[in-house]
């Protein structure tokens, strides 16, 4: 007689791994700490449907007002309206634009630290406006001072400063993105994401959000719907400044930041362009061993319960369509499998081709590119958004 196995068993630590074989149970060894996957995954990957994902063939227009509503149901948790009353606390002068230090509501629930960077020009006079939305890194003592330059005169300040200064020489070749597109004329936004910077905790670890996202499922949220929400309000926030042309509102987002970008193009109205760093890909060529998204420290921040069941992430990405997009991807990143990405990106195309606007679609993979944004990257990506904006 065959011989049952609980489920405490086969994902103990340190146990063998028990399999259903043909004709008997098949003994494999295997740590759990080592194997996230169930036995049966290739399964449960082949009932992922994506029961309103695009289908070729497709009305564009029809299949768009679907979708959306299926996303924005799943991923904003629900609607906002509160006053953003905005309040400066200091104000920097940096060479061609100011930087302030505000606050405002991002939700009835939080108010939140912001950077905002002004150009200078005349008066009554309105610019292109850029959305920093920076990335997960497992870092959460910094956020928007990954994609802005701090300030630095008290001691916090200086710490953080050094701190914002390895994350951009590590990621960025020494630049502060925002500060970049501030110096070509751009209102920019850079505020932390629940959980970073100023919304973080001593002690908050990448494990800790195990829990938080826990508690926050068994509230009726999520930890990847609220950021999701917040990411909409703040774009809001940025057009409603009268320094801002609302007609002109990129979202510029790296790594997790990259998937807060083609998301939040997808979902927000106030969003008109956006750029993509190094994250996109498909649902199941991020379901294998390793994948950082199945470890339970990122993949909370992006993980929209029950979405598998109706879109695939360039579905959610297609919904952007026919916005202009710009995605950086290079084939030494280690984060998104190059399959995927060239997966997505194929999906991708055929959406932004049906909406007539195949051109307003640049999708790259660079060869030798890491998981970085480095000033050639950079260059590249705000010199197109210069031609879309016509900021020239």
């Amino acid at each position: 007689m065959k011989k049952l196995v609980s489920l405490a068993a086969v994902f103990s630590i340190g146990l063998s791994l028990i399999v259903a074989g043909e004709n008997d149970y098949v003994k494999r060894e295997i740590n759990a700490h080592e194997r996230c996957l169930p036995t049966f995954v290739e399964a449960l990957k082949s009932r992922m449907t994506f029961s309103l994902g695009w289908k070729d063939g497709s009305d564009p227009a029809a299949w768009k007002k679907t979708g959306l509503a299926k996303a924005r149901e799943l991923i904003i948790q629900n609607e906002d309206n509160t006053p953003f009353d905005m309040v400066v606390l200091e104000t920097e002068k940096r060479k061609g634009y100011v930087a302030q230090k505000v606050v405002f509501n991002i939700s009835a629930e939080s108010r939140v630290l912001a950077y905002l960077l002004i150009p200078n020009g005349k008066k009554n006079q309105t610019f292109p406006a850029a959305l920093m939305l920076h990335d997960h890194g497992s870092n959460f003592m910094i956020g928007k001072e990954k994609m802005v330059k701090p300030f630095g005169k008290t001691d916090e300040d200086k710490d953080r400063l050094k701190k914002a200064e390895d994350w951009s020489k590590t990621y960025f070749s020494g630049n502060f993105p925002g500060d970049e597109l501030a110096k070509r004329g751009y209102v920019v936004l850079s505020f932390d994401a629940f959980g970073w910077g100023d919304r973080s905790v001593k002690g908050f670890r990448t494990e800790s959000q195990q829990s938080l996202a826990s508690n926050l499922f068994n509230m009726g949220t999520s930890f990847a719907g609220i950021i999701a929400q917040e990411d909409c309000r703040a774009a809001k926030f940025l057009a409603s400044l009268p320094q801002v042309d609302k007609s002109r509102v990129a979202c510029v987002g790296f790594s997790m930041g990259g998937f807060r970008s083609w998301q939040l193009a997808a979902i927000s109205d106030d969003i008109t362009a956006g750029i993509s760093v190094c994250w996109i890909g498909t649902m199941k060529d991020h379901i294998v061993e390793d994948d950082g998204q199945l470890k339970g420290n990122s993949a909370f921040s992006m993980l929209h319960p029950t979405i598998a069941k109706f879109l695939d992430y360039p579905d959610v990405a297609g919904l952007a369509a026919p916005k202009p997009m710009y995605f950086v991807s290079g084939d030494r990143d280690g984060v998104n499998p190059v399959e995927g990405t060239k997966n997505a990106y194929e999906k991708m195309h055929k959406i932004w081709k049906a909406n007539g606007a195949d051109d307003k679609l640049v999708t790259t993979l660079t060869p030798g590119l890491t998981h970085s944004y480095p000033a050639d990257q950079q260059k590249l990506t705000y010199d197109w958004l210069d031609d879309i904006f016509n900021n020239k």
